[in-house]
């Protein structure tokens, strides 16, 4: 594996604005639409680009799907598109930059959990970090007064979620492919969203079709540009530009959106995006 790092550099964070730009056309269609019907029609496009990735990687889509654990892997997928729902649907209530700024704690609850769940060792170093990152979101969610969201669980269930599909696709990697994980994550998210979705189907204006493709090949190729990243330079050296979707919803958010950045949510976004950036770095240095 080659580590060109100013290649992967540029490329994550070139993965991170396309993945900006289709959170914020999730966020469009799904205040237009049924939020399952939205998140359906996307699987759509992503199962059979995942199908195509899949079969070039493994030579043919029956060894892209033959795996030791298909419960984990079946529950891998149906729990990230669970996941994603959630989180259209917080980016309908709260909007872009508040539902982001949650999210962002995910990595945080990734090494909370690392220890119980895979058996990874967590120092004081990086509980700490943990500790300093869940305040931030403490200052986010501004508890107790007054100013509450009940709608902010809709992010912090999705960050929860999230977390639990990374550990599992880490516990997953032990015995399977990437292909195989992939293949897993796209069909059954597909299968069921489909099942699900199907039956809050409603007619598209024909400029939202439009949105809709854009969304589909956002989709795609924001998940071909991770591939890519991850083929070109190490994880542990790229992983800390992921923070940079935080940075680039934010903008859409308030420019496109007309959202805005409460004081608090700066402050608190900080300290969590500082304390997960902490995190990351002692993994690293583990």
């Amino acid at each position: 594996m080659q580590n060109n790092i100013r290649l992967g550099l540029a490329l994550m964070t070139a993965t991170m604005v396309v993945f900006a730009i289709q959170d914020g056309i999730s966020r469009h269609l799904a205040g237009e639409y049924n939020v399952l019907m939205v998140v359906m029609i996307r699987y759509w496009f992503f199962a059979a680009f995942v199908i195509a990735i899949a079969r070039r990687k493994s030579g043919s889509i029956r060894a892209a799907a033959a795996t030791a654990q298909p419960v984990l892997q079946a529950f891998r997928g149906l729990l990230l598109s669970a996941e994603i729902c959630i989180m259209v649907a917080a980016f309908i209530y709260l909007g872009l930059v508040e539902a982001h700024a949650i999210f962002a704690a995910y990595p945080l609850i990734v090494a909370a959990l690392s220890g119980p769940i895979l058996g990874e060792k967590v120092g004081w170093r990086r509980w700490t970090a943990i500790g300093v990152g869940f305040i931030g979101v403490l200052i986010i969610l501004q508890p107790g007064r007054g100013v509450f969201s009940p709608a902010s669980l809709f992010a912090v269930c999705s960050a929860l979620m999230f977390a639990l599909y990374a550990l599992l696709t880490r516990f997953a990697a032990r015995k399977d492919t990437t292909a195989t994980s992939f293949f897993w994550t796209g069909t059954v998210g597909a299968v069921a969203l489909t099942i699900a979705g199907i039956w809050f189907w409603e007619p598209m204006i024909a400029a939202d079709w439009v949105w809709m493709g854009l969304l589909c090949l956002t989709g795609a190729s924001g998940h071909w540009l991770l591939i890519r990243t991850y083929e070109v330079a190490e994880a542990s050296a790229v992983q800390p530009f992921a923070y940079l979707h935080l940075v680039f919803a934010t903008a859409i958010g308030i420019t496109i959106f007309g959202e805005t950045l409460a004081p608090n949510v700066l402050f608190g976004a900080s300290v969590v995006v500082a304390a997960g950036l902490f995190t990351l770095w002692r993994e690293r240095t583990a």
